[in-house]
């Protein structure tokens, strides 16, 4: 019995060296054959083909996935202003794919940004649309328009505009070179000497000071015109055939589509690879491509309102979507403006900013409550140190003028002081009030914009688009949003609030906000400077 106890206490231990052993050997050659589930998730991320997108695309997106999806093919996609999209190319952000509004944006790209196969998907005129009853009332029903019949209406105060920010937007931009290319003349192609003119830059100024909101998307263009009372707007064909969708099935008056036969500018929509090198996305990207220029991507598309057909005229276009008592006219030729080049389109566009668009004054409410102490407070002063300094917002095409004016409403529990800037470039004083004021108390968000509305209420509209920027990091735990509706509809004017959500704030409260005045909601959280940069586009 001794003899077998001392033969197990050998052979056991023996046992257990050699099942470890055993397990070591398999997973040491486990490990040769497999990767961890990080570097699995890690490959199929890096697999997946980036596209970043101009917002118009929205609608196709889920179309996409679910033939990508058919293929065997991740795709995933980002949203940004078109100027956006070429800043973030050019910082050296990785995509795959750019599937912008127009091609001469893709001119503007650094030579390190490699761009290969692009291909029109569709396109897609920026035309004047104007409410029914206006359009008759001002002769514009049914007869042939020129661009100088739609600025002299503007210009005698006949009519009202509203537009995408010509420094933000594809839609804004090329409208605006459009007019731009009418008031000198209609040259054969816009050169320096054009946009240089003083005649020009006047008539110009004059123009402008029709325009009544000013958006920093398309998509947003959009909601203003199905939700508030504003009788004209530059944007996209297929943005006027979905405002007239949402606008006939709420039985509200329609707009009318204006196609002037001295030009009208035309966007190409492009959709192509950028290449980093990867074949495997290259053979990708080429699927998608081929997907959306296929009969089923291009019927898709047509579904939207984008032409598919590229110049002439379309008899057998769907008259359900190009609805002629829309005034969308497929059977006319359009007449396309032909885009000038790069340097003559930035230096357009810094012109526009600098010098011809019209005057805002803008109200900045901000969060100074006791939750702003410390990262809080360092993030609003450093974005709203940028935003005031020239220098830093002129790199953005944002920056305020000497015809701007500037007000700041510092609040917590109550408002905390009004600072003011008369000239929007002598804002120096603003910039120390901003840093020294210390950040205590409550959060009341009712009291400072009910007193910026009042402010801009007794401004002269005609002379500057105005708007409230309310930036807040949490729950008002004072004030009720009730006294804040009687009192803004007790005004007569339509002012929007733009909201910047930052730590805790609630999102119900400020939603409440956009909803009354027309406004909208940023998020601040991750990066404070980029909401104050996405607001300053839409006013």
């Amino acid at each position: 019995m001794s003899q077998q106890k001392n033969l197990y206490n050998v052979i056991l231990p023996l046992f257990i060296i050699l099942i470890g052993c055993i397990f070591i050997a398999y997973n040491d050659y486990k490990d040769s054959f497999y990767i961890d589930d990080t570097q699995v998730n890690q490959e199929i991320n890096d697999n997946t083909l980036k596209i970043i997108s101009s917002s118009e695309n929205k609608d196709m997106e889920d179309n996409i996935r679910n033939y990508a999806k058919s293929q065997g093919i991740d795709v995933s996609f980002e949203y940004a202003g078109t100027l956006d999209i070429m800043e973030k190319l050019n910082m050296g952000e990785k995509y795959d794919a750019v599937w912008t509004s127009n091609s001469i944006w893709l001119y503007m790209l650094n030579k390190e940004v490699s761009i290969l196969n692009s291909k029109s998907t569709s396109t897609n005129p920026v035309v004047f649309a104007v409410k029914e009853s206006k359009a008759q009332e001002l002769g514009f029903k049914d007869k042939e328009i020129y661009t100088s019949d739609i600025i002299s209406a503007i210009k005698s105060g006949k009519l009202k505009f509203s537009m995408s920010n010509p420094t933000q937007t594809n839609s804004g931009a090329t409208a605006y070179l459009g007019l731009l290319s009418s008031i000198a003349g209609s040259p054969e192609v816009l050169k320096l000497s054009d946009i240089e003119n003083e005649t020009v830059k006047s008539e110009l100024i004059s123009l402008f000071t029709g325009l009544e909101r000013s958006s920093g998307s398309e998509e947003f263009l959009e909601e203003l015109f199905i939700n508030g009372s504003y009788e004209a707007v530059v944007t996209y064909e297929s943005s006027i055939i979905n405002i007239n969708k949402k606008l006939s099935e709420n039985k509200l008056e329609t707009l009318y589509a204006l196609y002037p036969v001295d030009g009208v500018s035309i966007s190409d929509s492009p959709f192509a690879y950028i290449d980093n090198g990867n074949e495997n996305k290259k053979e990708n990207f080429e699927i998608i491509q081929n997907y959306i220029l296929s009969s089923e991507g291009q019927k898709e598309l047509e579904k939207l309102g984008r032409r598919t057909w590229y110049g002439g005229v379309n008899s057998n276009a769907d008259k359900n979507i190009f609805n002629p008592s829309w005034g969308i006219d497929t059977n006319r030729y359009i007449v396309p403006i032909k885009f000038p080049n790069t340097e003559v389109i930035q230096n357009s566009l810094a012109i526009y900013q600098s010098e011809l668009r019209k005057p805002v004054h803008t109200i900045f409410c901000l969060d100074y409550s006791g939750s702003m102490i410390g990262e809080g407070n360092k993030q609003l002063v450093e974005a709203m140190e940028y935003i005031l300094t020239e220098q830093n917002a002129k790199k953005d095409l944002l920056q305020f003028t000497e015809k701007d004016k500037i007000t700041v409403i510092p609040f917590s529990t109550y408002v905390l002081d009004t600072w003011y800037a008369e000239n929007g470039l002598s804002t120096n004083e603003l910039i120390n009030d901003i840093k020294s004021q210390p950040s205590k108390g409550s959060t009341n968000i009712y009291e400072p914009t009910i007193k910026a509305i009042g402010i801009l209420n007794n401004e002269d509209l005609n002379k500057y688009n105005v708007s409230v920027v309310l930036m807040t990091d949490g729950q008002s735990n004072l004030g009720k949003y009730s006294e804040f509706e009687r009192f803004y509809n007790s005004n007569n004017k339509q002012i929007p609030v733009y909201s910047i959500m930052f730590g805790d704030a609630y999102e119900k409260e400020l939603q409440e906000l956009a909803d009354l005045t027309n406004g909208k909601i940023f998020d601040g959280k991750t990066d404070l400077l980029k909401a104050f940069k996405e607001v300053r586009g839409y006013n």
